[in-house]
């Protein structure tokens, strides 16, 4: 008696069938829109050169590196050898490791509590601005500083907070004493977290504007016969539209809480602040530029992005759990 196929028994398609259908399926789409992959290519090979190629440099925080053991510095990875976990635990057992993580912990984290809250505050009322013109103005005004470099946004606060900038002349002219916005310990971060606000609150504003112009105006319309005033409206309407765009932001905020903020204390910082100021990017890159030691700093790179992935699928799990909305 001949043995009826599995899908006879089953009903459910072979795995081999199903594949060949989705390769069916998608080469149609491909020959359709072949004009979009086409399009896709310039970012394919900028993903590749810049973002696959160098994780083959990955293997220096494993290996004993040196940079002339070959020809060339990509020859020396290979010929470099193995020292397995070496770096790792030289990393995990220095004392500077801890300060400069707690240091990248503490700034990030007052910048995410201080100056998340502020754009979607600034969009709200960007766009309760009638006049266009006054809009379009205010917009303006705060996005401008985005386009700014960090070198450039030093010198005009350094003229403004420095130790004999216009704020410390006022200060020396009232009877007080001059302060080290750049040199003190206790204010520098303050610095810091100001800066990042003024230079980014902008761009993250017109974000969320963008929010804010996709929600249906009938439903202001309605929540108006009803009787809801200005603040009804915006607590009803406004923020639950937002959610989606706030619940991403924050997740993106989170996930890169080691990662951000190298190009600007890498600007403002000196050796008198390096205590509070001095956080993992800028570790890395005084002890693989500075003191040459390229396996330390990869170590510690690795481990940056190791703990971004975890914190960013950690914050999105959480978000799609509690609030039901995240990024996938």
């Amino acid at each position: 008696m001949k043995t009826p196929p599995a899908t006879a028994l089953t009903g459910r398609a072979s795995p081999g069938a199903v594949l060949a259908k989705k390769l069916t399926s998608f080469g149609n789409y491909l020959r359709q829109h072949w004009t979009l992959y086409l399009m896709l290519i310039p970012g394919l090979f900028f993903l590749f050169i810049y973002k696959l190629l160098p994780l083959y440099g990955l293997q220096i925080a494993f290996k004993d590196y040196k940079i002339f053991a070959a020809g060339d510095p990509w020859s020396a990875i290979a010929a470099s050898e193995w020292c397995g976990f070496e770096h790792f635990a030289k990393l995990f057992g220095s004392s500077q490791f801890t300060k400069v993580l707690t240091n990248t912990l503490v700034i990030n984290g007052l910048k995410i509590l201080w100056l998340f809250p502020i754009p979607i505050i600034c969009a709200i009322l960007l766009n309760e601005i009638r006049q266009k013109i006054y809009q379009k103005l205010c917009q303006t005004l705060i996005y401008v500083p985005y386009f700014f470099s960090w070198v450039l946004i030093f010198g005009i606060f350094y003229s403004l907070l420095g130790s004999y900038g216009i704020v410390n002349n006022i200060i020396a002219s009232l009877g007080g004493s001059r302060v080290g916005f750049f040199s003190d310990q206790s204010v520098f971060r303050s610095v810091l977290v100001f800066t990042e606000g003024w230079k980014e609150i902008g761009y993250n504003t017109i974000i969320y504007l963008a929010a804010i112009t996709g929600i249906d105006v009938t439903l202001y319309e309605a929540a108006r016969m009803d009787g809801a005033n200005k603040f009804k409206q915006i607590w009803h309407i406004t923020m639950p539209g937002l959610l989606p765009t706030i619940v991403l932001m924050l997740i993106m905020k989170v996930g890169y809480i080691l990662t951000t903020g190298f190009e600007q204390i890498l600007v403002f910082y000196s050796p008198a602040v390096y205590d509070v100021a001095d956080i993992i990017e800028t570790y890395v890159y005084r002890i693989g530029m500075g003191q040459a030691d390229f396996s330390l700093a990869t170590a510690l790179g690795l481990f940056n992005a190791v703990v971004a992935f975890v914190l960013i699928v950690g914050a999105n799990t959480v978000s799609k759990k509690t609030l039901g909305r995240s990024i996938w």
